[in-house]
């Protein structure tokens, strides 16, 4: 029987985990791992700095205020699926894993898998984790 040692979020090894099957037969080692590109990473830091706002289309007092005293430039993204990768990065940033389903539904309906929900989450958990330890030293 194998083990497996999982490392969490903190950095401290948890206990190790049976396995039942052979890491190399397991049905997650036959599938392609997630990723995203040097792009891609790129858009989900930039996230960091997007509000809540930035996920929606701005109203007709927004639009006639920005006429007045200059907008600020919109941050949506022309391409469909780095958009799509943008808005679930900005509400990761701010809300962690709680994600209306529906959000996560759409960024999964351009292309990106589950697991590259999981990857993105835990990268911007981690992110905010070393953050909030950095804050409070």
């Amino acid at each position: 029987m194998a083990y497996l040692a999982f490392t969490d979020v903190l950095g401290a090894a948890a206990p190790a985990i049976p396995q039942s099957q052979p890491l190399s037969s397991s049905p997650a080692a036959d599938r392609p791992r997630a990723h995203f590109s040097a792009l891609e990473w790129s858009v989900v830091a930039l996230a960091e700095r997007d509000s809540l706002s930035t996920l929606q289309s701005p109203g007709r007092v927004a639009v006639a205020l920005g006429t007045l005293f200059g907008s600020r430039p919109n941050p949506q993204l022309a391409d469909s699926k780095l958009e799509a990768l943008r808005k679930i990065a900005v509400l990761t940033w701010h809300q962690g894993y709680h994600i209306a389903e529906s959000a996560i539904r759409g960024f999964l309906g351009v292309g990106f898998t589950q697991d590259h929900y999981a990857l993105l989450a835990s990268s911007i958990t981690n992110a905010r984790a070393r953050r909030d330890r950095r804050n409070s030293r």
